[in-house]
C-alpha cells in the first residue's frame, strides 16, 4: 500500500465562520502563496539564525508583515488581530520557525507602534516591516518571569540619555536582532509601577550578547546583557513607570496569536493523523478503520475546533467590538496551547514507533508545542489571568 500522499496546506473552512470579512480571505490566500514560494522551501533547522533572517526578508518582500507591525504613519490603522492569527496558524501549519520569524516581528515592536514618538517609529517601523531589521522584546529576567514586579535591571536618567545596566534572558531572535524593546526598572514607585521601556540597538554601546540559549525546539534564543549602555532620553517608550501597562498592552495585542500558532500545530498533527491512519495497514484493514483510532480522531478533531472558536473570538472582539480581550486571550492561549499538547501527543502515538524518530513531522510538533505552553504567560498564569477579571466583573 502507498504512503499517504504529502499535504498541501492547512484547511480553511473556519474562514467561512462569521468572525471573518472579505479582506482577511484575501489575506489567507497570500499567505498560501507565500508558503508555496522558494522562501519557504527547505527551510534549514540546522541553521535558525540563517533561516529566520531570510525567512523574515521574505516575509517583508511579501508584504505580510504589514499585518503585525504597525505603520510609522500618524494614522496608521491598529494591527489586525485576525490577520495575525492567520498568518501565524498558517505558517506553524507549515514550519514552526517560519511562525517564530513573522510572530517576533510584531512582538518586537509592538511596544513602539503603541507608545513612541513618531520619530522612532518612522525610524523602526518601516525597516522592521520590510523585513530589513529584526526585531526583539527583551522583558523576561531570570528571577523575573511571570513574576515581572522582580525586575531587577535597571535604567537611570543622565541628563538627555539613560544608562541601563543587567541582563535579561529567554529573549527571543537574541543574538541576532537589529532592535530590541526593553523594560527596565526606574523606581518611580515600588513594584510594576516603576518600571520603564525603551528601545535599544544591536550596536548600541554597551549593549552584548552574554550567552546563546538552545532549547529543544530551535529558535534564536539568548541572555542579553547592559553594561553602562547609554541611550537618547528620545528612546523611551510613553512615560517613566508606564513600562508595565505598556508590555501588558503589547502582550494583549499578541496573546491570541499564540493561540493560533498552537492551532496550526494541532492542525498539523490532525492532518498528519489522519493520512497515516488512511494508509497504514492494519490486521486485515488499515489503521482508521479501527473504532478506537475513529474515536481518538473525533476527540482531537472536536478540541481543534473548540480551541478555534475562543482563538477568533478574543481576536474578534478586540478588532470589532473594540473591547478589552484580557480574558478572552487568556483563555484563548489556555486551551488551543493545552489542547494542541493533547493532540500532537495522540498523533505521535497513532504513529507508533514513527512518532518519535527524528525528522518526523509529529516528533518536530511534539517539540515545538511544548514551548507555547510557557512562553507569553504560562497555563498556570493564564488560569490565574481568567479568574482575576471573572471576579472584577462577580
Amino acid at each position: 500500500m502507498h504512503g499517504p500522499t504529502p499535504l498541501a496546506g492547512p484547511t480553511r473552512e473556519h474562514l467561512h465562520w462569521p468572525f471573518f470579512a472579505a479582506g482577511h480571505h484575501g489575506y489567507a490566500g497570500r499567505l498560501d502563496a507565500f508558503a508555496a514560494s522558494p522562501a519557504m522551501a527547505g527551510i534549514d533547522h540546522g541553521d535558525v539564525d540563517g533561516a529566520c533572517r531570510r525567512l523574515v526578508r521574505a516575509l517583508g518582500e511579501a508584504g505580510l508583515l504589514e499585518a503585525c507591525v504597525a505603520g510609522a504613519a500618524a494614522d496608521a490603522p491598529p494591527i489586525d488581530s485576525r490577520m495575525v492569527c492567520l498568518a501565524r496558524e498558517t505558517l506553524a501549519w507549515h514550519d514552526g520557525i517560519a511562525d517564530f520569524a513573522f510572530a517576533m516581528q510584531g512582538l518586537g515592536t509592538g511596544a513602539i507602534g503603541l507608545s513612541a514618538s513618531p520619530e522612532l517609529k518612522a525610524a523602526v517601523l518601516p525597516r522592521v516591516r520590510a523585513g530589513e531589521w529584526l526585531a526583539a522584546f527583551a522583558l523576561s529576567e531570570t528571577e523575573a518571569g511571570s513574576d515581572v514586579a522582580a525586575m531587577s535591571c535597571a535604567a537611570r536618567a543622565s541628563g538627555d540619555s539613560y544608562v541601563l545596566d543587567g541582563e535579561k534572558t529567554w529573549i527571543s531572535n537574541g543574538g541576532i536582532a537589529d532592535v530590541y524593546t526593553v523594560f527596565a526598572r526606574t523606581g518611580e514607585a515600588p513594584g510594576t509601577r516603576g518600571i520603564s521601556a525603551f528601545v535599544v540597538l544591536a550596536d548600541d554601546p554597551g549593549f552584548s550578547i552574554a550567552e546563546r540559549i538552545d532549547v529543544m525546539a530551535p529558535h534564536p534564543l539568548a541572555t542579553i546583557r547592559f553594561e553602562n549602555c547609554r541611550i537618547p532620553a528620545a528612546r523611551r517608550l510613553g512615560v517613566p513607570g508606564e513600562g508595565f501597562k505598556i508590555a501588558m498592552r503589547t502582550l494583549d495585542i499578541f496573546r491570541a496569536s499564540v493561540a493560533a500558532a498552537a492551532l496550526g500545530f494541532a492542525r498539523r498533527a490532525l492532518d498528519e493523523a489522519a493520512a497515516h491512519a488512511k494508509s497504514r495497514p492494519m490486521f486485515g484493514a488499515t489503521l482508521a478503520d479501527l473504532q478506537l483510532t475513529q474515536a481518538a480522531l473525533g476527540d482531537m478533531a472536536t478540541g481543534i475546533d473548540a480551541a478555534a472558536l475562543l482563538t477568533y473570538r478574543a481576536a474578534w472582539r478586540r478588532d470589532v467590538q473594540r473591547q478589552p480581550t484580557t480574558k478572552e486571550a487568556a483563555m484563548a492561549k489556555m486551551t488551543a496551547t493545552e489542547t494542541a499538547q493533547t493532540v500532537i501527543d495522540r498523533a505521535v502515538q497513532m504513529f507508533g514507533g514513527r512518532g518519535v524518530r527524528c525528522g518526523e513531522i509529529v516528533e518536530r510538533l511534539y517539540r515545538e508545542i511544548r514551548a507555547l505552553r510557557i512562553y507569553e504567560g504560562a497555563t498556570e498564569v493564564q488560569k490565574l489571568i481568567v479568574a482575576r477579571e471573572l471576579l472584577k466583573g462577580a
